[in-house]
């Protein structure tokens, strides 16, 4: 995928980019393998906001990725590559041996006619296919990763990313995520070999509000400039500082610098967090 910019014949346009689509080489979905997408605006089952500036934004379709990869040892032929509203990779259809056909994470290279297998055995390290870590070369670069073995992938799914595989010791694999963080994973746990395709999609420059309204993103407004009563930063006549010791949240908690990454059971098997700092 390249990125194209136009010239600035608008306000709209200065500095704005756009995706050129080289690589797509199908417009419309497999309809059997999409479904709709219920618009949540950000708010719970019990309808109040959970997650701020969300909401509009562009009708979607869901397309229904095959995580799991669970049809072992059937070759796979890429028929189609093709774009996905709902993230910024794209997407590979797949056709097995016996007919049935899937989407998946294209991997970057991926071509149509490439042949993609998953096996529970050593192959070819050729990009998207899946292995368990323990049958993947050292040094290799992966993505889609398992935490639990049949689980389906997890980790490095995003656009352009990819994780490397340090080492095979014992049960476990170590493996070097996208943000520098160094974790343990069960070695027979499933990845595919290569870097998530288009990577040039964080290059893109949205240029104007519409367009972010398009994606299904609201406007942010300062705490500061609302009211005492919507938001602890409010209040007060002019440009003012909150007035308050340290920073909060709309609903009154401590807020920049504060962490806020609960404690997980897989905290144990991480070895270097992703600010470099070793675990105590």
């Amino acid at each position: 995928m390249g990125i194209r910019v136009y010239k600035p014949t608008t306000p709209g346009r200065r500095k704005s980019s756009v995706q050129t689509f080289d690589d797509v080489t199908s417009k419309r979905p497999l309809k059997s393998l999409t479904t709709h997408k219920k618009q949540r605006a950000g708010r719970a089952m019990n309808g109040k906001i959970s997650v701020r500036h969300k909401g509009g934004g562009s009708r979607r379709h869901i397309r229904l990725i095959d995580w799991k990869f669970d049809k072992l040892e059937i070759p796979a032929i890429v028929q189609t590559i093709e774009y996905d509203p709902n993230r910024g990779a794209r997407l590979a259809l797949i056709a097995y041996a016996d007919g049935e056909k899937r989407y998946m994470l294209a991997p970057q290279g991926v071509e149509v006619g490439s042949t993609i297998i998953v096996s529970e055995e050593k192959g070819d390290p050729n990009p998207g296919c899946r292995f368990p870590l323990e049958k993947i070369p050292e040094g290799m670069n992966i993505y889609n990763i398992e935490l639990q073995p049949g689980k389906g992938g997890q980790m490095v799914r995003g656009a352009g990313a990819s994780a490397t595989l340090l080492a095979i010791e014992g049960k476990w694999a170590t493996v070097k995520l996208p943000s520098g963080e160094v974790r343990m994973v069960l070695k027979n746990c499933m990845a595919s070999i290569g870097n998530v395709s288009n990577p040039d999609w964080r290059l893109i420059r949205w240029g104007k509000a519409g367009r972010s309204r398009n994606r299904g993103i609201r406007p942010t407004v300062r705490g500061k400039v609302m009211n005492p009563v919507d938001h602890p930063h409010g209040g007060g006549e002019g440009s003012n500082p909150i007035g308050l010791k340290r920073p909060k949240t709309p609903t009154g908690k401590p807020a920049l610098g504060v962490k806020t990454r609960r404690k997980q059971p897989g905290d144990k098997l991480i070895i270097r967090r992703r600010n470099h700092k070793k675990k105590k």
